[in-house]
C-alpha cells in the first residue's frame, strides 16, 4: 500500500512533463500531419506568432518562417495571400540570419520564401531578388553540401530563370539528381526533375520519375507527399499520358 501511495506523485508528473513542449515542438507536431487537417497549419502559425510576442528565440523565428511558407503553399487562396505569407516568412528568415549568420535553416527559409515570393510575383518582375537568392544558395551549400532543400532550391532557380538571366537547365538537372542521391525519398525533387524532363521533351523519363512519386511508400516528408507531391504527380502524369 505504501509503495502504491509513493507512486502517485510520480505518476501525476508524467502528463505535466509530456505537455511541457516548446512552441516550436508543438508547431512541428501540428504540421507533421497537416495533410489530414489543413487547419493545423493555421494553428501552428498562430501558436508561433503568439510565442514571438512574448520572446523571440531563433528557433521560433525559423519555424515560423517555415510555417509561413507552408501556409502560402497550402492555405492561401489568392495571390495576395500567398505574397503576404511568403513576405512574412522572408522577413522572419532575414531576422534569423542577422542574429545567427551560421544557421543553415535560417538561411534556408529566408532563401526559399524569397524565391517563392519572386515566383508568385512573376520571375521577370522579381529579377532584382535573384542575386540574393543565389548568394543564399551558395551560403547554404557551404554550410551543408548535402542540404537536400538547398539543392532543390538551386535546381528550381536554374530551371525557372530564363537563360538570358542565367538560367541553366543542365545545372538544374544536376542539382535535382544530387539531391536525390542524398535522399531518394524527397519526392518534390522527383516532381521538379519530371517538370524539367517535360520542358526538355523527355516524356519517358518524366513518366518514370512521376510514377516513382506515386508508388512511394515511405516519403521523407509524408505530409508534403500526400498534400502536394502526389496530386501534382498524378496531374503531370495525366498531362503527358498521350505523348
Amino acid at each position: 500500500m505504501l509503495a502504491r501511495r509513493a507512486l502517485i506523485p510520480l505518476l501525476l508528473l508524467v502528463p505535466l512533463r509530456a505537455s511541457a513542449e516548446t512552441p516550436v515542438a508543438e508547431a512541428r507536431a501540428l504540421i507533421a500531419r497537416y495533410h489530414e487537417d489543413r487547419m493545423a497549419v493555421d494553428r501552428a502559425r498562430d501558436l508561433l506568432e503568439a510565442a514571438l510576442t512574448r520572446e523571440s528565440p531563433i528557433e521560433t523565428m525559423i519555424m515560423l518562417s517555415y510555417v509561413s511558407f507552408l501556409w502560402g503553399d497550402v492555405r492561401a487562396t489568392t495571390t495576395d495571400e500567398k505574397l503576404a505569407a511568403y513576405a512574412r516568412g522572408r522577413e522572419l528568415g532575414k531576422r534569423a540570419v542577422e542574429l545567427a549568420p551560421r544557421n543553415h535553416d535560417a538561411h534556408l527559409w529566408y532563401a526559399i520564401n524569397t524565391g517563392r515570393w519572386g515566383q508568385t510575383k512573376g520571375v521577370l518582375r522579381s529579377l532584382f531578388l535573384l542575386p540574393t537568392v543565389r548568394e543564399e544558395i551558395e551560403i547554404l551549400l557551404q554550410l551543408d553540401p548535402r542540404s537536400v532543400r538547398a539543392h532543390s532550391l538551386a535546381g528550381n532557380v536554374d530551371m525557372e530563370v530564363p537563360r538570358l538571366f542565367g538560367g541553366d537547365p543542365a545545372s538544374a538537372e544536376a542539382h535535382f539528381k544530387k539531391g536525390l542521391v542524398i535522399d531518394p525519398k524527397f519526392t518534390v525533387l522527383r516532381i521538379d526533375l519530371a517538370r524539367l524532363y517535360i520542358a526538355t521533351g523527355r516524356s519517358a523519363e518524366a513518366r518514370r520519375e512521376l510514377q516513382r512519386v506515386i508508388d512511394e511508400t515511405a516519403p521523407t516528408v509524408a505530409a508534403d507527399w500526400a498534400a502536394k507531391d502526389l496530386p501534382r504527380a498524378r496531374k503531370l502524369l495525366e498531362s503527358i499520358s498521350d505523348r
